[in-house]
């Protein structure tokens, strides 16, 4: 039972790492843009095909196509901020509506590129650590906690350390006001599509050796962002890195001993459960930060 109760661990705190970059991504966007994306579980998915297309069809190196994903899906959150979000900038609803077409614009295309049949990208490594004779830790899981924290670290730093990044925060927190210091809300809105799509992007490349690849995986993904958001508080990048630890441990442990559908059941009474306790989630304010 320890060494199950291990096992569990171990795999909470995988799924806790990539879920972290999606929902960090998706609260940057908000917090900047003041605008729902609906379409960010596709950019997931559309890193883990830039894996499918570079690193298994074309036989690149495997960090050579995750590089690839990141600016690539980066520079789709550019195009999706410049021909969608910015025209309807002052019209919230008309961008999270232009989102739900985009994905669904998405999920066409790369079924038609691809096919809607599973995609298994071959494995990265096969090497395993072996914790005890019931634990296991596979190589490729642990370059995913590894890079998941070195990207979120580095994130940190830029936002606190950098011109651009106190010019991010800035804009999350007020956006007129930043404005009226002189600060570009065009170009600081194309800043954080391109961070929050690479984020996405990346960490579709990162699993894309894990998972099975389809054009409908990022359904699943972006359900779980928003319960990580809304739990965490909306707009609070730490918030988002704490829920997404507790929802990945709570799925992961109710997966394991039970089922995935009561998992997601659990998921959602866990999100009205902090909602009625505390409105504005575990780390947000009243006003949007």
């Amino acid at each position: 039972m320890v060494e199950l109760l291990a096992q569990t661990g171990l795999n909470a705190i995988y799924a806790a790492a990539y879920m972290s970059l999606v929902a960090v991504g998706l609260v940057l966007v908000f917090g900047v843009l003041g605008v729902i994306n609906f379409a960010h579980g596709e950019l997931f998915m559309i890193g883990a095909y830039v894996v499918v297309a570079v690193f298994a069809d074309f036989q690149m190196p495997y960090v050579l196509a995750a590089a690839a994903a990141l600016v690539f899906v980066g520079a789709v959150g550019v195009l999706m901020e410049r021909a969608m979000f910015a025209p309807l900038r002052e019209n919230p609803l008309g961008g999270l509506v232009a989102s739900i077409g985009f994905l669904l614009i998405c999920q066409a295309l790369v079924s038609v590129q691809f096919g809607v049949r599973m995609e298994h990208v071959p494995p990265v490594t096969q090497e395993v650590i072996v914790i005890s004779e019931k634990v296991r830790l596979p190589v490729h899981r642990l370059t995913v906690i590894l890079a998941s924290i070195a990207l979120l670290s580095s994130l940190w730093i830029f936002l606190r350390k950098s011109k651009f990044g106190w010019a991010l925060r800035a804009s999350s927190q007020d956006r007129e006001a930043a404005s009226l210091q002189g600060i570009s809300i065009s170009r600081i809105s194309i800043i954080a599509m391109f961070i929050g799509g690479a984020l996405a992007g990346i960490a579709g490349a990162l699993t894309a050796p894990l998972i099975s690849v389809n054009p409908h995986m990022g359904h699943s993904v972006i359900v779980a962002a928003f319960i990580v958001i809304i739990v965490g508080g909306v707009g609070s990048l730490e918030g988002a890195v704490v829920a997404s630890i507790a929802y990945a441990f709570v799925h992961t442990v109710i997966t394991t001993f039970w089922d995935g559908v009561i998992a997601d059941i659990v998921g959602l009474a866990l999100m009205l459960a902090v909602l009625i306790v505390k409105p504005t989630g575990l780390f947000g304010t009243a006003d949007r930060a």
